[in-house]
């Protein structure tokens, strides 16, 4: 397949596959308790290498992977979210962790619906799903702003083993809203 490399924009972000130096600030967010409370819990460096290249390698072997979310005023890596379906994930998702200083401030929504639109559009997927731990009342409350229900539980594969809500719709239900 291959390499797709998009760059999304919205009026505050840039949405582009990761790049080698976004791992410094992948690796202090993999770090911090507050975001990865709910992600399956901190990371030491090392391990948060292997999820970095693991997101890259996505990217680089079929085409799309979460994407690098930049501030655009002020040039920083500020998360990722995007596009994700490990083998033996309950469906094509699309998730979304952000450095915890910049909770509340909309920034996971606007990039969450440049992603969605992006995976719908381009990559064609006709449904999506967010895995969301039920303690994110943050994340569940995003699901639902971007029109998803619940729509079952699911373990999540090794090495993960974490039981989630699966939060999804249609692209049809999607295209919808959207209009």
């Amino acid at each position: 397949m291959a390499l797709i490399e998009p760059q999304l924009e919205t009026p505050r972000l840039r949405l582009r596959p990761p790049l080698r130096d976004d791992f410094d600030a992948w690796a202090l967010m993999a770090a911090d308790p507050i975001t990865m409370a709910t992600l399956g819990g901190t990371q030491p460096r090392a391990v948060a290498w292997r999820a970095f290249v693991q997101m890259a390698g996505s990217w680089a072997l079929y085409g799309f992977g979460m994407f690098s979310v930049i501030e655009r005023a002020s040039g920083r890596w500020i998360g990722r979210v995007g596009p994700w379906r490990p083998d033996g994930w309950p469906g094509n998702e699309v998730g979304w962790g952000l450095v915890s200083d910049l909770h509340g401030q909309g920034y996971a929504t606007e990039a969450a619906i440049a992603a969605i639109d992006w995976v719908v559009g381009t990559l064609g997927w006709t449904e999506f799903i967010h895995c969301i731990d039920p303690s994110n009342h943050k994340s569940v409350a995003l699901a639902r702003r971007l029109g998803s229900n619940r729509l079952r539980d699911a373990d999540l594969p090794a090495p993960a083993l974490q039981r989630v809500d699966v939060y999804g719709q249609t692209a049809a239900e999607w295209r919808r809203r959207r209009a």
